[in-house]
């Protein structure tokens, strides 16, 4: 499993990239499009929503099953990939450059999983 270590993770299987400039990128793990299959469906919130930490603020759809993609983060979109809303397959075979949402105004960021920690966790669940 592909888990690299310049990024930030949550429990709920988003990754977090940081931009610098008090920005990130949002996307879901390498685990997290494994255990949904192949998606077809992305729905993705708007430039300008306010996210709160454990939101749900995004849906992924996939021959297996319908997902809520979690806030690891507060802050608010500054930018969505519409290339992954219009091609959600992108996301299986590429789920780290396929980011969904950046975000702005960030909190939260210090309580993620470095790879290490995160590799342990998922490990914890099997």
């Amino acid at each position: 499993m592909n888990i690299p270590s310049d990024l930030k993770y949550a429990e709920s299987h988003e990754w977090v990239k940081e931009l610098g400039g008090g920005k990130v990128q949002v996307g879901i793990t390498d685990h997290a499009q494994e255990e949904l299959g192949d998606l077809v469906y992305v729905e993705l919130p708007q430039v300008g929503d306010v996210l709160e930490h454990g939101d749900n603020f995004a849906v992924v759809e996939s021959v297996k099953a319908t997902s809520d993609v979690i806030a690891p983060v507060d802050g608010t979109v500054s930018a969505i990939n519409e290339e992954v809303a219009d091609s959600p397959e992108i996301v299986n075979s590429d789920c780290y450059g396929a980011w969904l949402v950046e975000l702005e105004g960030l909190g939260h960021l210090d309580e993620l999983m470095d790879a290490e920690e995160y590799e342990k966790f998922l490990a914890e669940q099997e």
